[in-house]
């Protein structure tokens, strides 16, 4: 968090967050949530969140991003709810189980962020980043006169 706290230019602080979440830029979707990443920084900057503060948002969309991709089903209360849990963790002091690192007007700010720039384009996060699910279905068909062969005690009436 130093490191992302010192640096000013734009390419730099993509490089350092590069770094740290294991993005590789070769595939394009991947600039999709680097570019999450440097505006959740910045989000944090405009509201003057301490380094701890910036760490525990930065982790909490990375957690809600895996939990929308964690599956092809439409999810969206789930994650929502997930996050207000996370938040919920971070907010209240009760060691050791969750911390006071938000103020409820931080949780307030917070939210009205994830939900104009998560929740809000949610769909394309899970059209971009969860895999494909093919469902490959073969169907058999068995007529009335060959259930009776293999069944003759069975009365289809």
């Amino acid at each position: 968090m130093e490191e992302i706290n010192s640096l000013q230019s734009v390419q730099d602080l993509e490089r350092v967050l590069c770094r740290v979440f294991g993005i590789e830029l070769s595939d394009h979707k991947w600039a999709i949530l680097l570019e999450l990443y440097l505006q959740t920084v910045f989000f944090c900057r405009a509201q003057m969140f301490k380094s701890e503060q910036t760490s525990a948002l930065l982790s909490i969309i990375k957690s809600i991003h895996e939990a929308n991709i964690g599956t092809p089903l439409n999810n969206i209360e789930q994650c929502f709810q997930y996050c207000k849990e996370l938040l919920l963790c971070h907010s209240v002091r009760r060691p050791p189980f969750s911390i006071s690192l938000f103020s409820s007007e931080e949780v307030n700010s917070i939210l009205k962020y994830i939900n104009s720039n998560y929740i809000r384009h949610y769909k394309l996060y899970k059209y971009f980043f969860t895999p494909l699910v093919k469902l490959d279905m073969s169907l058999t068909y068995h007529s009335a006169s060959e259930q009776n062969e293999e069944n003759p005690e069975e009365d289809p009436a």
